[in-house]
Formats: C-alpha cells, structure tokens, sequence
C-alpha cells in the first residue's frame, strides 16, 4: 500500500500555477475576468469533466443554506462549482500541497473538523488512492450531520484482469488502490450510511474519451487548458491505457449516493 506521501508526489506537478496561468493567457484571459467554465477542463480532474460534476452532483440536493465538504477537493474546480451553482459554502481538502490554493491540505482519513461539521459531501476519483475505504467513510460520516447525501464517483474494479500502468492517479500498481463498488459499500454501511442510488459511467467514459481524441485531432493538438497541464508528457499512454482498462472491463466510474442516517 501507498503511503500518503507517495500519493502526493504523484500529483505534485512541480510548476502548476504558472502552467495554468500560461493557459489563461492563451484565452486571452487574466486572473481577473477568468471564469469558472474556463478553468472546468484543467480543474475538474475526473472521468467526464464538467459533464460528469453536473450529472453527479445534481443528485445531491445542494442549496446556498448548507456547508458542503470535497473530499480530495484538487484544484477546486469542483468546489467552485458547486458554490457558483448551487450557492452552497464549501470546505475543501486534498493530500497535494500544491493542488491546495482555495483550498486545506490534510488528510481524508483524519480530517481537522468537528463532528457534524456538514450538511454534505461528495468526493471525485479519491478513492483509488485510498486503501483503507472503512476509515475513510467512517471518517466522513463523522463529519456529517444526520440525514446529510454523501456522494462518491470513482473509478472502481468492475471486472478480472491486470491493470494497464500509468493511469491518472498512478504511475505504478503499488499506488492504486481501485476497489470494487461492493467493497464501498459494505463500507459506508458500517460506518452507518444508507447506499441510496448507484451508477456504472461506462458508456459514458469511453464516450468521453472519443470525444476527446476527436478534438484534439481537430484542433492539431490539446487546448490551452485541459487534463494534460496535469499529467504532462505522458497524458496519451495514461489515456489509452483508461481506455484498454474500461474497454476490457476491468475498470469503471461509478457513482454512489449514500445517505448518513
């Protein structure tokens, strides 16, 4: 198993900011009338981009009265999201000090809140860097008040088979930690969740990635944002490996929805 500081020198990408700042200048953007939608394709870095926070996210319930945690928050794409969106205060927290800006770096596994801190949660694709899935839902249950939607959408195990490396959240097998949706939620329930709806993306993943390739076949090459600011030089094989991976049936996103009681 991975430990934590593994993890977060995986993601740590060495000189972020000032890649994504050379990007906003290549939209003819600055740091003052940038938006929301056009940092979506760097900062929302999961399965499906925008497309896939608003599918997910819309089942939560959110509304400008509560405070809403991101667990593994990232670069906030997420975050800023749901507050634009649903008006909703939101906490964020991730591993990777330099993914950190809006956000609190620390650990998903000991978060630094009191109990019944939230109204809601939701985390996207954290878990595949998470071994130990019980401590964690039992720590986000910890965190939430009673009747509060805790939604998940990870990548998960779906099938037999050896996984294809390096993949977006691991360059290796000893840093992924891919489980399968039972595995979740025998999880959640222990830590006194009630799984209220599940969702296998497939389709909709390997949809997401044709749809990729063909616009940047399109446009001669990758826009002035998007995932590959993230993972650098090697975004294509991580790519077509996602794509072998869920093609073969070993691998999908999945979305639970699950609700403390």
């Amino acid at each position: 198993m991975a430990a934590q500081t593994d993890v977060s020198k995986h993601y740590t990408h060495g000189g972020l900011i000032e890649a994504i700042r050379a990007g906003v200048v290549s939209l003819g953007k600055t740091a003052g009338n940038v938006t929301v939608d056009d940092l979506a394709p760097v900062d929302e870095f999961h399965i499906g981009g925008r497309r896939a926070s608003e599918e997910f996210l819309d089942q939560l319930g959110f509304s400008a009265q509560m405070h809403v945690l991101d667990v593994g928050c990232g670069l906030g794409g997420a975050a800023r999201f749901v507050a634009s969106r649903y008006g909703s205060r939101v906490t964020g927290i991730d591993l990777t000090a330099e993914y950190v800006e809006t956000g609190q770096q620390g650990s998903a596994l000991s978060m630094p809140f009191a109990e019944g801190n939230f109204d809601g949660a939701y985390m996207l694709h954290v878990g595949m860097n998470i071994e130990d899935k019980e401590k964690l839902a039992a720590e986000v249950a910890r965190v939430l008040r009673p009747g509060s939607l805790f939604g998940i959408y990870d990548v998960m195990r779906t099938g037999p088979g050896e996984l294809a490396f390096p993949v977006p959240w691991a360059a290796t097998a000893d840093l992924s930690a891919v489980a399968e949706p039972e595995r979740y939620k025998k999880a959640l329930q222990s830590a006194g969740f009630a799984v209220t709806a599940e969702r296998n993306r497939r389709d909709f993943a390997l949809g997401f990635f044709a749809d990729l390739r063909a616009k940047t076949a399109a446009a001669g090459g990758p826009p002035p944002l998007g995932l590959h600011v993230l993972m650098g030089k090697s975004t294509p094989e991580k790519v077509q490996n996602m794509i072998d991976n869920i093609s073969k049936g070993r691998i999908a996103p999945v979305e639970l929805i699950a609700r403390k009681l």
